[in-house]
């Protein structure tokens, strides 16, 4: 810009000259050796239209040049990077920082009074050290909760890519891959995303991104206290083995007095209880979903009371059941019950059940058989298996058995044969059967005569008497 500088006026003396800009890391580039080009009084401040020095750089490869687009002394004002316009220490628009930190931008707009509002703001900034933002962002004292979730923690490289090549959209580009412009389909022209403007970046209205940041900060899940104003105690749980008592005593002494802390080991979690409910309300805003102890994110909840406990208690002892999940199958219904029997209740498979038959009365206790009176008192009793038969089914009972006549004798048993211990005694079947039963004097065994006993026939060849070696030789 050729202007030159040599007539004594009071708007030619506060033209910005910079030796280095004030940049974020996002702007910066992952490449800590660029090169920048820098231009005395090259252009002039987007904001308040007076001439600045610019710089020009490439932030690393295949990303496009950029360059700063305001003056040092307007970035100073709001605390933002002189290329992209966003907070240098959140990384987020200045509408969405103003409004976490409930701070008023009172800044005019019109030409004459924004000239003299910026001389009066280079005035204060000379004064200090020049490490603290001036204007109203240098005097908010804590960060809010909003700019601690939406905060930027690292840098988005993805912001510096070229822009798309308009050839290439209308299929004309000839360069290939040697274009240095994006070859990729643009976004669409209705996304309100894609008509952003400096100057609202900068005053903080109608930014279509901080819109959208805050729209997704009221979707994030909050902590609502209880209704109950009796509870006053704070669950953490994820402690782990390194986080001990006094690890959440020194953490949250400084929202108010603590009545007690029981940690349990073997659960990983504790249990903090506070003397009142606003320092319990305070704790569980300034700590949930923010809480690091010794490296570790800890989940902090609201506990519950005592009444809530017993409730739940006597709901599980009487048998009632809670308000069913959403998103779960319903229950399955109850069995069909065809009666009062257990067996009915458990038909589960739903089969088909046969009639109930009647129960028949209990049959009394067996005894002894009754013995059959129609002997004569001096004979012997009948043979075993005769006392007390049944009738037959349908017909008459048998006749009672005749005793035997005076001095008869039954024939003796056949013999057994040859028992060696394999089994039960066998009677023979090569005997003949016994004599039929007669009336006349009863038969006399006849033993054999005595002499020497019968040879022994030979069944193997080691009684032979003849084999060799079984006799002795004669002398």
């Amino acid at each position: 810009m050729a202007v030159s500088k040599g007539a004594n006026t009071y708007n030619r003396q506060n033209w910005e000259d910079a030796e280095f800009p004030i940049l974020c890391q996002t702007c910066l580039g992952d490449n800590p050796y660029i090169r920048m080009t820098k231009e005395k009084y090259g252009r002039e401040c987007k904001i308040c239209l007076r001439p600045f020095t610019i710089f020009r750089w490439c932030p690393g490869a295949r990303m496009r040049f950029k360059k700063t687009e305001i003056c040092q002394t307007c970035s100073k004002i709001k605390n933002i990077c002189q290329t992209c316009l966003l907070d240098l220490e959140y990384g987020l628009p200045v509408q969405v920082r103003d409004n976490a930190l409930k701070i008023r931008d009172e800044m005019p707009k019109s030409d004459v009074n924004k000239e003299y509002y910026t001389q009066n703001m280079e005035r204060d900034i000379a004064l200090t050290d020049g490490t603290q933002p001036g204007g109203t962002v240098g005097k908010a004292q804590a960060p809010s909760d909003l700019l601690l979730k939406l905060a930027r923690t690292t840098p988005y490289y993805k912001r510096n890519r070229p822009h798309i090549c308009s050839f290439w959209v209308k299929g004309e580009c000839k360069r290939g891959e040697e274009c240095p412009y994006r070859h990729e389909k643009p976004t669409d022209p209705d996304d309100p995303l894609a008509d952003q403007n400096i100057k609202d970046r900068f005053y903080g209205t109608s930014d279509p991104v901080a819109d959208k940041l805050m729209r997704r900060a009221e979707a994030m899940p909050k902590l609502e206290p209880p209704e109950d104003k009796t509870i006053t105690t704070l669950y953490v749980g994820g402690l782990g083995d390194k986080v001990k008592e006094m690890d959440l005593k020194n953490h949250f002494y400084q929202f108010g007095e603590i009545r007690s802390i029981s940690v349990i080991p073997k659960q990983q979690c504790a249990f903090v209880t506070f003397a009142i409910r606003d320092a319990a309300e305070m704790a569980s805003e300034q700590s949930f979903q923010k809480l690091i102890i010794r490296g570790r994110r800890l989940n902090v909840k609201w506990g519950k009371s005592f009444a809530q406990q017993d409730d739940k208690k006597k709901i599980m002892e009487e048998g009632q059941s809670f308000n069913p999940v959403p998103g779960l199958p319903a229950a399955l219904p109850p069995p069909p019950s065809m009666g009062n029997n257990s067996q009915d209740s458990n038909n589960f498979f739903n089969l088909d059940q046969q009639p109930h038959l009647p129960q028949l009365p209990p049959r009394p206790p067996m005894g002894p058989p009754p013995l059959m009176h129609n002997f004569p008192p001096n004979l012997p009793p009948p043979p075993p298996g005769m006392h007390g038969m049944p009738p037959p089914l349908g017909g008459r009972p048998p006749p009672p058995m005749r005793p035997p006549p005076p001095g008869h004798r039954f024939p003796p048993p056949p013999p057994l044969m040859g028992y060696r211990g394999r089994g039960p005694p066998m009677r023979g079947p090569s005997r003949p059967p016994p004599p039929p039963f007669s009336r006349g004097p009863p038969a006399r065994m006849v033993r054999p005569p005595p002499g020497p006993p019968p040879k022994q026939a030979v069944h193997y060849p080691s009684q032979d008497p003849q084999r060799m070696g079984t006799q002795k030789k004669d002398e």
